[in-house]
């Protein structure tokens, strides 16, 4: 709590850190700071150890030279075994015992100093130390401090005739090694301290270019809020997740271009297919008379282009619909029963020669109400592209993994450049005419197809028909396949 509350109170304090650049900076400079503290702390632990370590062993090993010296020492003179004469052990092993520059040895005869290849700079302190450890009665090992340092000692017992006779006490100066230690830490120290600083300018200006893409994504962000402009985009470089944000971002934004001029269109023309029948409305109404038969004729026009201007709400609802959720209704349904259902229904729209091609028996889990609002909105659309007496069929066809329901026809076809676009609202084909309502038709049939997770396909070319097919996933497996000819 209080490291949150003083991060806080520092970036109120300093602005600036509350940027990302800022923000990864200081973390990255926090990392490599403990780090570099952390390391140099273990390095110095670890040197000192081994210092300690080599001195212990240097210790260990004069001991031993004594011990193997004194069991075998010879009278130079005579050559006979000195046994328990500790003065002339004492004399022999000193005279032939070079110790390193950092070790002296001390020896000890009856609790009194007796020789010592110490030189003459050694400390009082030092000197003082050692003298009370004439005196041992088993092994000690420990450290002393002097003017010379911290250092090590290691005092053995010497027993001849069954009792402690002496003492050999040999010291070590470890504190010149720790000294040297602490000064090559110190310059590690400095060289780390450095590259610490390189790191961070290095990290200053990578941080900058890395960063630099989401500078951009603000200032378009900030612009598109400001002046509504949605034309503006990012310019993306590498592979990295940054550049895949600012591509993700530039899609975005063409989606919401495309949306933004979706919606224009969609108020323009919807303005204009409402405006068309409220001016022929009040027109009519402004011109009527007292005349009975001019006042049915006007309300019998009123009431046609009323209910035109309903089927136009009723269809902006159902696009309107499409994302919601409970756009469908799923249910088991029988092909064959939806498939006549769909026939009896589209016989009564115009007097056209119906023909039932194909039925397909199994069941298809679907929304019984949407198929058939779009299959009849296919057939109207070729009903309105035909003449009385023309052939229109329709039909049914169930495969392993996909459901086909159809509609054809013998009408004029549909031009390359329109079998896209009529799909699209309020858009109508070359060969339409300004009565066959909004151009909203098949754009709901397509999204009723989307909504099940289909599709719709169109098969047509001038002056031979056209064939509109919805194409949608069997969600459960049907009971079976089998295709009945009509």
């Amino acid at each position: 709590m209080t490291t949150t509350r003083t991060t806080m109170a520092i970036e109120r304090r300093f602005p600036r850190l509350r940027s990302a650049r800022a923000r990864i900076l200081v973390s990255m400079i926090s990392l490599l700071a403990f780090s570099t503290l952390l390391s140099t702390f273990a390095l110095r632990e670890i040197l000192l150890s081994r210092v300690d370590t080599r001195s212990e062993k240097g210790l260990v090993q004069e001991v031993t030279e004594f011990r193997g010296f004194a069991s075998d020492a010879r009278d130079p003179r005579t050559g006979e075994l000195l046994g328990h004469r500790l003065r002339q052990i004492f004399d022999a092993f000193l005279a032939r015992d070079i110790p390193d520059e950092s070790e002296a040895t001390f020896t000890f005869l009856d609790g009194k100093p007796y020789r010592s290849n110490a030189d003459l700079t050694t400390s009082r302190e030092l000197l003082d130390a050692v003298r009370s450890l004439g005196n041992v009665q088993q092994v000690r090992r420990g450290h002393v401090a002097s003017p010379e340092g911290r250092v090590r000692y290691l005092a053995v017992p010497v027993r001849a005739g069954g009792r402690v006779r002496g003492a050999f006490v040999v010291t070590s100066a470890v504190g010149q090694e720790a000294a040297e230690v602490t000064e090559a830490v110190q310059v590690a120290a400095g060289v780390a301290l450095a590259v610490l600083l390189l790191a961070s300018a290095i990290g200053f200006a990578v941080t900058g270019r890395v960063l630099a893409p989401l500078r951009d994504l603000d200032a378009t962000a900030r612009t598109i809020g400001s002046s509504g402009e949605l034309t503006r985009r990012i310019e993306v470089e590498g592979n990295d997740e940054i550049a895949e944000l600012g591509r993700t971002f530039n899609a975005m934004l063409d989606r919401l271009e495309a949306a933004f001029a979706s919606q224009r269109e969609f108020i323009s023309d919807a303005s204009h297919e409402l405006r068309t029948p409220i001016t022929i409305i009040r027109g009519h109404l402004e011109l009527l008379g007292d005349d009975p038969d001019e006042r049915r004729d006007t309300i019998a026009l009123v009431m046609d282009e009323l209910d035109r201007m309903g089927r136009f709400v009723n269809d902006l609802l159902t696009l309107a619909k499409v994302e919601r959720p409970d756009f469908l209704r799923l249910q088991e349904i029988d092909v064959d029963e939806l498939t006549e259902e769909l026939m009896a229904k589209a016989s009564a729209l115009a007097p056209r020669r119906w023909e039932l091609a194909t039925v397909a028996l199994g069941q298809v889990r679907a929304d019984r109400q949407r198929l058939t609002q779009a299959m009849m909105s296919l057939a109207q659309n070729a009903v309105e592209h035909t003449t009385e007496g023309a052939r229109i069929a329709l039909g049914s066809a169930l495969q392993p993994r996909e459901l086909r329901l159809w509609v054809e026809d013998d009408g004029p076809g549909i031009v390359a450049a329109d079998r896209e676009r009529i799909f699209e609202r309020f858009t109508r084909g070359a060969s339409a005419r300004r009565s066959d309502g909004a151009g909203l038709g098949l754009a709901i049939v397509r999204a009723i197809a989307e909504a099940h997770g289909g599709r719709v396909e169109l098969r047509s070319e001038p002056g031979e028909g056209s064939r509109f097919t919805l194409v949608l996933p069997v969600i459960a497996a049907p009971a079976h396949r089998a295709v009945v000819a009509r």
